[in-house]
């Protein structure tokens, strides 16, 4: 059957086992933290030395993984197999090849624990993932959607004991985005240096990542909703000096996106935070920000903005522009939203 990676991992906790798996999609965090769950923590340490197998998918063919999941356990409940790379496992794409998954699938060795882990997606509908579905279970691990970010940020410090300011989830949010991988590895440097009780606030994430909590993407654009023309000029002369860290392309492309969504509040219907939360896509922690945005640009302003910003993202990548550097271009830009 079909489960989220969280579900998984709640099964495997409680030790409620299937005879095979298959764990794909285009985000590997899950993808590794479950596959790595398996490794560790299935089979106790006395038995992995005789009925644990981690075999890499361009090592071997269908027939070489299949001879594995048939052997029986020695001295074991359980033997695990595991296959990490599936999508590289000779023969993958070869009919003749996946029918004998989709045989073994009908009916696998109940002591057998057979996980396929894939750093890419498979079409759910080919017939050898809908056999593994029918007696196993079949996990696709999909990229996090922005919205979902603030959320997922704050239960995963639920989870492991942190405790965080909103501010800093949005800090993480909107800098780091939706690579989990990244998230986790950030929490966890920040986790080591905090002190018992210690709660990561703004001033921690610009202590430890390095974000500046004064000077960035995010705090630009909320100069710029609410028409802060010193602010927004601060902070581009601190953009300014330092190029590298802060590219003209992503904050043009996240003013597009906030000013393309607010084009959805002046035509909602239902103007609540609630509902605008939903008609946005995003965390209601947001909606404020484009209430007041809305407030601030009128429509026919906002599709100007718009306009601007698909101007100077061309302008940007050398399109009618000679000589102007990003920094110049983001003053004449941040002009022209702000009169």
């Amino acid at each position: 059957m079909n489960k989220t990676p969280v579900e998984l991992l709640k099964d495997l906790k409680k030790k409620n086992y299937a005879p095979i798996y298959l764990l794909h999609g285009d985000e590997p965090y899950y993808v590794d933290a479950i596959t790595n769950f398996f490794e560790e923590n299935i089979l106790p340490p006395a038995d992995q030395s005789f009925n644990q197998f981690v075999i890499f998918g361009k090592d071997v063919t269908i027939p070489t993984v299949l001879s594995y999941a048939k052997r029986f356990p020695m001295m074991s409940e359980y033997q695990l197999v595991i296959v990490k790379e599936a999508q590289a496992i000779q023969g993958i794409g070869q009919k003749d090849m996946t029918k004998l998954i989709e045989d073994y699938a009908k009916n696998p060795l109940t002591s057998t624990i057979l996980v396929l882990s894939s750093k890419d997606g498979f079409n759910e509908n080919l017939t050898w993932v809908k056999a593994i579905n029918n007696k196993g279970v079949v996990v696709n691990s999909r990229k996090m959607y922005d919205s979902k970010l603030p959320e997922w940020i704050i239960n995963y410090c639920h989870d492991h004991g942190l405790k965080i300011s909103q501010k800093a989830v949005m800090m993480l949010a909107e800098f780091i985005g939706n690579n989990l991988k990244r998230l986790v590895s950030e929490l966890e440097k920040i986790s080591l240096n905090l002190k018992v009780g210690e709660e990561i606030n703004a001033g921690i994430i610009e202590k430890y990542i390095g974000i500046s909590k004064e000077f960035n993407v995010f705090e630009f654009q909320k100069s710029l909703i609410q028409k802060d023309v010193l602010k927004a000029n601060q902070i581009i002369e601190y953009f300014k000096s330092n190029p590298k860290e802060n590219p003209i392309t992503p904050i043009i492309l996240n003013l597009f996106t906030f000013f393309s969504k607010l084009i959805l509040v002046h035509s909602a219907a239902d103007k609540s935070e609630k509902g605008l939360a939903v008609t946005l896509g995003v965390n209601p922690f947001f909606v404020k920000d484009y209430l007041l945005g809305a407030r601030n640009y009128s429509l026919g302003k906002t599709v100007q903005v718009i306009n601007f910003l698909r101007k100077f993202d061309a302008k940007s990548k050398g399109v009618e522009n000679v000589s102007a550097s990003e920094s110049e271009l983001l003053k004449e830009l941040t002009f022209m939203i702000l009169h």
